[in-house]
């Protein structure tokens, strides 16, 4: 298999999707009714806080370990070796977990709960255009290896 064809058959960059469910809530909060949060400013900035660091630290101990193997983190690019330490031994996916956290924190510090109610089908969004290709692309590539993973290590959380 060249390098080329060696990769998760990802059509649609799944950062995207994210920033996609941020836009649309922000049309919708915008033209369409808003979907407000009573919130407090103390709380608000608080909430959004822990959340953004809670995100970016996810982000951080998941993206260590592509550094560390000198691996591309893009899911359609070649990966040659399953990274399954640190972060990786708890969720199959702390990045995606990482920018739905930064959606929510988008979300929180607006003010607007479209933002936040579209986590769910943005996620769904992720599974349909890219975890599973990118499980697919894992299983052919790294067999029986991948599959205990993945029957050891959960999805998200």
């Amino acid at each position: 298999m060249s390098d080329e064809k060696d990769g998760a058959a990802v059509r649609f960059p799944p950062p995207f999707a994210y920033l996609s469910g941020i836009a649309i809530g922000a049309l919708l909060q915008s033209f369409v009714t808003p979907l407000s949060m009573a919130i407090g400013r103390e709380l608000r900035i608080a909430g959004a806080g822990i959340v953004a660091a809670l995100g970016v630290g996810i982000m951080a101990a998941a993206a260590g370990p592509f550094k560390k193997t000198e691996q591309d983190p893009k899911p359609w690019k070649p990966t040659p070796a399953i990274i399954s330490t640190g972060i990786y031994g708890y969720s199959r996916n702390p990045m995606y977990v990482s920018m739905a956290l930064l959606q929510a924190c988008v979300g929180i510090a607006l003010l607007n709960g479209w933002i936040l109610v579209l986590i769910p089908p943005v996620l769904w969004l992720v599974y349909y255009t890219a975890i599973r290709h990118e499980e697919v692309y894992l299983e052919r590539k790294f067999g029986e290896t991948y599959l205990s993973y993945k029957r050891s290590v959960r999805r998200w959380l």
